[in-house]
């Protein structure tokens, strides 16, 4: 990495963090500001970043490992015998839901592409990152439940939704859409589909090999006061890392393998997962401003130039009716009034990990439009970025006012798990030890 580069990064995080405090009041997010100024100092802008080789690969890998693992581990199962119904419903119903409408809709806009590559582009766009509208997930005026279903959805449909790019990925490389299937292709389909399974079978296996015993160990080594706190903080970066590299070398996908991990640590080892959210917290913040900023610099200039009124109205169907249809369906019958639904609905924004798909993606050079889809699902994630961190507190504080007006017994308002978000842990911790004083 170049020197000028390594500086305008470095001041890049500097300067936002001396104003880091007003910004969170303002419409303005932090990969909203990343992405920009990384579009402005990027080598088709002033050529102060630039980035060689697989750098920006590597960048933006190392992020999702740690957000994947971070967001698993957020997650209490037990917690959430009280509170699933909405998240599972978003999961569960929703999410196929908006892969196969997603799929269904953007066929008559781009009839160049087959139906398997239709499906991957759905399946890219399906995940949420709650961190790009931080303030609906912890602001104190959105209802508990409703906060929570966004926050416990993101955290969840990243990891769920490796598997199925994964074996969308398989499919769209060895499928050309032709009616006529010769022995070379059905092979082709057997080897690829064969690698996807072995990604998703072996993923867990590793997750759970690396995450067990160094979750007794660190739990085991925290009560005998035989590990010093720093290293209980580098104990997530490892677990996650460490499962991420077993994953690869024996075959599987290591990315459902940090999930699983940070799954297992969030919900064996109790009385240090604080002290290991906290570092991988910290770490994954650091390194997701800096993957905005590399977005921005490496992907979105190219893509930028591809930009028509198909792609335009694909994007905006996507953030909006591809994804609220399948939630007012995945909701019929939850009591909740249409605000809400619509409120669960608008707020489904497209981050880190269709960033990291996209790269798959491009990389992928048997699809026979992978460039087409990368430069789609770039826009998708700027247009996502700048819409939904726009929208985030004005949209949070309306409908924060309009929900103190509903009765208490209403469903918006039925008790659920406060579980921690991804930038505010320790923010929440403190408000609560303040209270419990």
């Amino acid at each position: 990495m170049e020197p000028t580069t390594i500086v305008t990064i470095a001041l890049c995080v500097f300067a936002f963090g001396l104003i880091s405090h007003r910004i969170e009041s303002s419409p303005l997010t932090a990969p909203m500001l990343f992405a920009t100024i990384g579009l402005l100092a990027g080598p088709f802008g002033l050529g102060w970043i630039r980035l060689e080789g697989a750098t920006d690969d590597v960048i933006i890998e190392v992020t999702l490992v740690l957000v994947l693992f971070s967001d698993a581990s957020r997650i209490r199962l037990r917690d959430l015998k009280s509170g699933y119904r909405l998240p599972a419903r978003l999961l569960m119903l929703g999410m196929p839901l908006t892969i196969g409408l997603g799929a269904l809709l953007a066929r008559p806009l781009f009839p160049e592409l087959s139906w398997a590559e239709l499906a991957l582009l759905a399946a890219v766009l399906a995940p949420t990152d709650a961190a790009l509208g931080q303030v609906v997930v912890s602001s104190p005026r959105v209802p508990v439940r409703i906060r929570q279903a966004l926050n416990v959805e993101s955290g969840l449909n990243d990891g769920i939704a490796v598997p199925i790019v994964m074996v969308l990925l398989a499919a769209a490389a060895v499928l050309t859409g032709d009616s006529t299937v010769t022995s070379e292709t059905a092979h082709g389909s057997e080897v690829g589909l064969g690698f996807a399974a072995s990604q998703i079978g072996l993923g867990p296996v590793a997750g759970l090999a690396v995450a067990w015993p160094a979750g007794w160990l660190v739990q085991r080594a925290a009560d005998t006061h035989s590990i010093n706190r720093a290293y209980v903080h580098f104990a997530g970066l490892a677990v996650a890392l460490g499962a991420f590299g077993v994953a690869e070398l024996i075959g599987g996908n290591g990315f459902i393998a940090a999930f699983t991990a940070g799954l297992i640590i969030g919900n064996t080892t109790t009385s240090v997962c604080e002290s290991i959210q906290e570092f991988a917290e910290d770490e994954g913040q650091l390194l997701a401003l800096i993957a905005f900023l590399v977005f921005g610099a490496t992907m979105l200039p190219a893509a930028l130039a591809t930009l028509d009124w198909q792609v335009a109205l694909h994007i905006g169907l996507s953030l909006t009716a591809v994804r609220m249809v399948p939630v007012a369906i995945a909701l019929l019958g939850s009591g909740l009034r249409i605000p809400s639904i619509a409120f669960l609905g608008w707020f489904g924004p497209r981050g880190l990990a269709t960033i990291l798909f996209a790269l798959l993606v491009s990389e992928s050079e048997m699809i026979p439009n992978h460039e087409r889809l990368f430069h789609i699902l770039t826009l998708a994630v700027a247009a996502s970025t700048l819409a939904h961190g726009l929208s985030a507190a004005p949209l949070a504080s309306a409908y924060g006012r309009w929900v103190e007006r509903l009765p208490a017994d209403d469903p918006e308002h039925q008790a659920a798990p406060d579980l921690p978000v991804r930038i505010r842990m320790r923010e929440q911790r403190e408000a609560v030890n303040r209270a419990q004083r």
